[in-house]
């Protein structure tokens, strides 16, 4: 029963998808002594209650009395922009709490826990732990590391390439794997490509996954030589939906395209110094990022360690050519030993196309 409530939790928890940056998802089953579900609740940034907060007033004081809370992650016990859920919790009269995990913030990690069992609340912790991390892989990877989660995206053909010798790209994917790349966008702060990409397929970089999200997709371009268009989708669309494009730190003025609403920052060692690009968009809380290419970008990001998860969507066609764009460029491994390898594998169907998605193994597993 715990195994099926805690599901549960997760599942709530996973609705605030787009809703919680830079906080994490978190969801809530209030259960009463004779078992029956009485609240639930799942966190939404901009609702200013915690999804413990929404699942206890939903359960109502008399139903919380003696239940268990099943919670998707640590509650916090400090002061923030809320009260302490720790404090809610037992003001309710809850007497037991069942967590998957403790949450990695450290103005919480393990200090929630520690206040309930000081107030007599039994505590337990483990319960689907991995599938609660999953859940929360952005966030956890930006509280342990500082800096963005990178999903890396590609689609490409079953020889591997990303276009034909002329460019022409579209589209490689079928549409239902198109839809499922929407999806994914809209699970992250911002999308990240290279000139290179802009300027041969001219993208808008959207998210029209219809699903409602809190802050819009910051479209992120590397451009070391500052090659976009002014007449560009990108461009035109600046003040509607920001563009952030970073640019070397001597390259030529471009006034037009600040008037065109797109924000430019200039780093010392340009575009390619990819550890900068991060830090300054974690410095904008930018928990996550998905890059979408081209092969340049995705090399560069595989060279300097910076992929943290992978989805290539595979078309079942052959695109040919020597001089046809591979997925990933960059240096590459010179010993087959060496080769980027995955973990934690997940094989979906998707329409014609199959999407294989995993996690960079770690080099001490060999």
């Amino acid at each position: 029963m715990d195994r099926q409530l805690m599901a549960r939790a997760l599942e709530l928890a996973a609705r605030g998808i787009g809703q919680v940056s830079p906080g994490p998802l978190v969801g809530t089953v209030i259960v009463d002594e004779s078992g029956e579900v009485v609240g639930e609740g799942f966190y939404r940034y901009d609702r200013v209650k915690h999804a413990e907060t929404v699942a206890l007033e939903q359960a109502g004081s008399r139903a919380a009395q003696g239940a268990t809370a099943y919670v998707s992650l640590e509650p916090h016990a400090h002061h923030g922009r809320t009260p302490p859920c720790t404090e809610v919790l037992i003001k309710a009269g809850i007497k037991r709490v069942v967590a998957p995990i403790e949450d990695p913030n450290p103005q919480v990690s393990g200090r929630g826990f520690a206040h309930l069992r000081e107030a007599g609340i039994d505590v337990c912790v483990g319960l689907m732990a991995e599938e609660a991390s999953r859940l929360n892989e952005a966030y956890i990877h930006f509280m342990r590391t500082g800096r963005p989660f990178v999903h890396l995206k590609m689609a490409v053909s079953l020889d591997g390439k990303v276009a034909t010798r002329t460019g022409d790209s579209r589209w490689i994917a079928g549409e239902e794997a198109r839809a499922r790349a929407h999806e994914l966008r809209h699970q992250y702060d911002a999308i990240l490509v290279g000139s290179g990409t802009v300027l041969a397929d001219d993208p808008l970089l959207t998210d029209r996954s219809g699903r409602p999200r809190r802050r819009p997709l910051l479209r992120v371009i590397l451009d070391d030589r500052l090659r976009l268009p002014n007449d560009y989708q990108l461009s035109q669309t600046a003040r509607e939906q920001p563009v952030l494009l970073f640019t070397s730190s001597d390259a030529e003025p471009a006034s037009e395209l600040k008037e065109l609403g797109v924000e430019m920052v200039r780093i010392e060692g340009g575009a390619r110094d990819l550890l900068a690009m991060m830090n300054e968009l974690a410095a904008r809380e930018i928990q996550s990022v998905l890059a979408e290419g081209g092969g340049t970008l995705a090399g560069a990001l595989m060279d300097t360690g910076l992929i943290d998860k992978v989805t290539f969507f595979i078309a079942p066609m052959i695109i040919g050519g020597l001089n046809a764009p591979t997925a990933v460029a960059g240096t590459g491994a010179s010993r087959i030993k060496d080769a980027f390898q995955l973990e934690d594998i997940e094989i979906t169907r998707r329409g014609r196309d199959v999407e294989v998605t995993g996690y960079p193994r770690s080099k001490d597993e060999g």
